[in-house]
């Protein structure tokens, strides 16, 4: 009989160990469990591994030793093509450095997850008769309603528009899981404000995980719970000020 994927955590970390080209080890975690529609915040400062981790979590980088499991599957056992498919399909990533296509128009920016995971593509399309109206109307929701602008290049966007793009980019066909790096670090009061509302509205309505990485302490009360990468990694090691 096939596993309950609803009792399955949607992230389970191992005896993870990590280092970067085989130097000084940077992770060592023992375990964390992340389940199904739970919103995470992740804290530590600079220097510490929290793009790291998410990196990690995503298949982007493979740990040297232990285990990641995301909704069951190990993603480093996985082959690149594989990898690159399940994390187009389940992963939505939000990057510190947004990570904009320069020759496309932000709603071609916005909808390119679609044009790799058919998944994404169809769940989009339900939401809003097509992934190109469910691009636009997340892009409203982030308060970038100028049809004009949405048909711009990214490099004529300020950057608080950019990571507006890029989350907008994050959240179409609602993935499974949406990883946040920083996302709130170029917005003034109001926008974030806007920006935390629509992601936890959307990331509700699908019941997706949300990991959050901020340096913003403020924003830690509205989650379910924090992760402090100082309590979790026991290398304890010099960090950026």
């Amino acid at each position: 009989m096939a596993p309950d994927t609803a009792s399955v955590p949607m992230i389970e970390i191992s005896d993870l160990g990590f280092g970067w080209n085989g130097h000084e080890p940077l992770l060592a975690i023992e375990n964390v469990r992340i389940e199904r529609g739970e919103r995470v915040f992740v804290e530590g400062p600079s220097g510490s591994g929290k793009s790291t981790l998410l990196s990690l979590i995503a298949g982007v980088l493979t740990p040297q030793a232990g285990s990641i499991r995301v909704s069951g599957m190990q993603v480093s056992s996985l082959n690149g093509a594989h990898k690159d498919r399940f994390r187009a399909d389940h992963i939505g990533i939000i990057y510190q450095m947004f990570n904009l296509l320069p020759y496309l128009s932000i709603i071609e920016n916005v909808t390119l997850p679609c044009r790799f995971s058919a998944s994404r593509r169809s769940r989009a399309a339900a939401h809003s008769g097509s992934f190109e109206a469910e691009a636009v109307r997340l892009l409203k929701e982030l308060g970038l309603d100028d049809m004009s602008l949405m048909r711009r290049a990214a490099t004529e966007l300020s950057v608080g528009q950019q990571q507006r793009v890029a989350a907008a980019r994050a959240l179409i066909g609602s993935p499974e899981i949406i990883m946040a790096d920083e996302p709130t670090s170029s917005l003034d009061m109001d926008r974030r404000k806007a920006f935390i509302e629509l992601l936890f509205k959307e990331t509700t309505r699908e019941r997706t995980t949300l990991i959050f990485v901020s340096h913003d302490s403020s924003l830690e009360s509205l989650f379910d719970r924090a992760i402090r990468l100082a309590e979790i990694n026991s290398i304890k090691q010099a960090v950026l000020n």
